[in-house]
């Protein structure tokens, strides 16, 4: 099984995302990585102050950060190879990283709609 790791600037906790506008683009990330690991798959996040020690583990990660400051972040390593960095990858990527067809894609994401409201704002569409 492939593992997927993003390494972000940094971690939100809150429903909301950080601070008072939630960026949709994490909300996205958040509910896909959620979703996945729901369905068994290896996905790993990373926030550059909540797991600086990770960050420093990874000596590409290191470096890119180091030379290009936190807009290089977030970044995407699958397998310990860099797919994307400064920028989220997109749900099809993700699923496909993981091994996962776009149906199969299609399906968890139904099942995770179903079984969390939170998509739908509260209430099921």
């Amino acid at each position: 099984m492939k593992t997927i790791e993003i390494y972000d600037p940094e971690i939100c906790n809150s429903g909301n995302g950080c601070g008072s506008g939630a960026d949709r683009e994490v909300l996205r990330i958040k509910t896909m990585l959620r979703a996945l690991t729901s369905e068994g798959k290896k996905v790993l996040r990373y926030g550059l102050i909540e797991n600086s020690e990770v960050f420093a583990r990874n000596k590409e990660v290191s470096e890119i950060v180091s030379k290009n400051g936190k807009s290089a972040l977030p970044i995407t390593v699958v397998d310990g190879e860099i797919k994307r960095k400064g920028s989220y990858p997109s749900n099809l990527d993700l699923a496909n990283w993981s091994g996962m067809t776009q149906d199969e894609l299609v399906m968890m994401l139904m099942k995770a709609k179903m079984t969390n409201r939170s998509f739908c704002g509260g209430d099921c569409c």
